[in-house]
């Protein structure tokens, strides 16, 4: 039946009636949708960032960058030709060592000792010039991920496993043919295999062919009394021997160019932490430091939305109390004898709490999003940009994350009848799950877990920046990291509220209220 009195559409209009009509209600979710708003802009007004130079504090850097906008590291020692046209070039990796910066045992004694980080690397490349940022696509041997041919900071693709030693060299070669790069790679210079292929649309005519070494932060983990962990990053050095290097295209007798990408300058003027080059005949060893890379290290957007989780329990509250005060008087029963069809009613209740929900916090996030990210930028805090879907996603996601929590805590309380357990069982399961989780108090594997198997897991939905395998850092809960995709952990809270609802429906058709 659609057009009676139990129609659908008119049971959608009487359970709006029954909220709209309650001011405490109306009240919880506006109180909720100004917590997103004045939390998330409070918290950007507190936050300011400055860095040293010398005595004197400057606004910090703003990280280069890339294609496509997206926010990099661009640090490494860079030993070029310049290639206009077509063109490749071949080298030999013979060997790889390196030094890591650890914590001064001795007070005024440098602790510094031998190694190769996981993802220091060092080849060929071609870039469309020696700015930060600029385009490239690169061969490269690494520390302990094999060979790799990676371009423009995001995209890494996989050769073969292992490292180099002067018994077991590596063999590289990147062709250029227009915007094409391929990638290949050889055990003996004379088979070869391919690694990858790149299209660098735009790419320049003119660009720099050439050799590179670079190598990121040891990033290691500190962990407290309780399991949780926080990362530190320590200065690193790569040098690499390369030889038998050949490039056809180049410009004929051109000579060898030297450029410390993204170098840092004292207040003296000269470089901090430099990269070099030795050259001996045809044997080049290229020193670097820092990577190339997408930047991991900066803010991100959703910590503007940072009042969602105060929305949240505010949200839990009136939905619960929405199905339950009519329980406590005794109204469900006018309720269901006007519907015998009692799903339908909570349907109506649950399209009526998630719509009442969604709508303001949608445009509170909207609001605040983008004033929220002004104001840290005016106090010298950069967030990563991202694009505009995905701006969209994390704005639309956080109030349909507040919308499907709003109809699995009206299911709660139609499943419990109790206000009291209904709200308690609600915020353990959403937000007690999540707090532990972002707090640094559990491991991180534990953290993980929570936040795949309960229904906190939606709050995947608000992460903006991507974890990129070819970066090490701190990829856990508590740094904004989730075990889950947006969209998989947003699918997680909605299977649990479908679930919480399918089992009230089930409770109020087989018992009396």
């Amino acid at each position: 039946m659609t057009g009676g009195r139990d129609g659908f559409p008119q049971l959608v209009r009487a359970e709006w009636t029954k909220l709209r009509t309650v001011r405490g209600w109306v009240a919880g979710l506006v109180a909720a949708a100004l917590a997103i708003v004045l939390f998330g802009l409070l918290s950007a007004t507190a936050s300011h960032s400055s860095c040293s130079e010398g005595p004197v504090e400057v606004p910090c850097p703003t990280p280069p960058l890339g294609p496509g906008g997206v926010a990099v590291e661009d640090r490494f020692y860079f030993v070029s030709q310049e290639l206009d046209g077509d063109g490749a070039i071949t080298a030999r990796v013979t060997s790889m060592s390196g030094q890591i910066r650890l914590p001064d045992v001795t007070p005024g004694v440098r602790n510094v000792v031998p190694g190769v980080v996981p993802w220091a690397k060092a080849g060929v490349m071609v870039k469309a010039g020696a700015e930060q940022g600029a385009s490239y696509a690169a061969v490269m041997v690494t520390g302990d991920h094999g060979v790799r041919m990676q371009h423009d900071f995001t995209e890494d693709v996989a050769g073969s496993p292992g490292g180099v030693s002067p018994a077991e060299p590596r063999w590289l070669r990147l062709t250029r043919a227009g915007d094409t790069l391929t990638g290949e790679e050889s055990r003996d210079g004379k088979r070869w295999t391919g690694v990858g292929t790149a299209h660098l649309a735009g790419l320049p005519a003119r660009v720099r062919i050439g050799l590179f070494a670079a190598s990121p932060g040891d990033v290691t983990l500190v962990r407290n009394t309780l399991g949780g962990s926080a990362s530190a990053s320590r200065f690193t050095e790569m040098t690499a021997v390369m030889d038998e290097v050949a490039v056809r295209g180049a410009t004929a007798g051109g000579d060898w160019r030297r450029d410390d990408v993204g170098v840092s300058l004292k207040l003296d003027g000269t470089p901090h932490h430099p990269g070099g080059l030795v050259r001996n005949g045809g044997t080049f060893t290229v020193t670097g430091t820092g990577d190339i890379a997408p930047d991991s290290h900066q803010g991100t957007v959703e910590r503007t939305l940072a009042g969602a989780l105060v929305a949240l329990i505010v949200v839990i509250v009136v939905a619960v109390l929405f199905v339950t005060a009519e329980y406590r008087r005794g109204l469900i029963r006018t309720t269901l004898l006007a519907t015998p069809r009692r799903g339908r009613v909570l349907a109506a209740k649950a399209v009526v709490v998630g719509v009442a929900t969604f709508v303001p916090a949608l445009v509170a996030a909207a609001v605040t999003l983008p004033i929220g990210r002004d104001v840290l930028s005016g106090n010298g805090i950069f967030t990563l940009p991202v694009g505009t879907l995905t701006e969209l996603r994390v704005i639309a996601g956080v109030a349909g994350l507040l919308a499907v929590a709003a109809v699995f805590a009206l299911a709660l309380g139609a499943l419990f009848r109790r206000s009291a357990t209904a709200l308690i069982v609600a915020i353990v399961a959403l937000v007690v799950p999540y707090v532990l989780a972002t707090a640094s108090i559990l491991p991180d594997e534990a953290a993980r877990w929570l936040l795949r198997l309960t229904p906190a897991a939606g709050f995947a939905i608000q992460q903006s920046v991507p974890a990129y395998e070819q970066v090490i850092s701190h990829y856990a809960p508590a740094s904004g990291y989730f075990p889950l995709p947006p969209w998989g952990g947003f699918a997680v809270t909605c299977a649990y509220a479908a679930l919480a609802l399918g089992l009230a429906v089930r409770r109020l058709n087989r018992e009396d209220v």
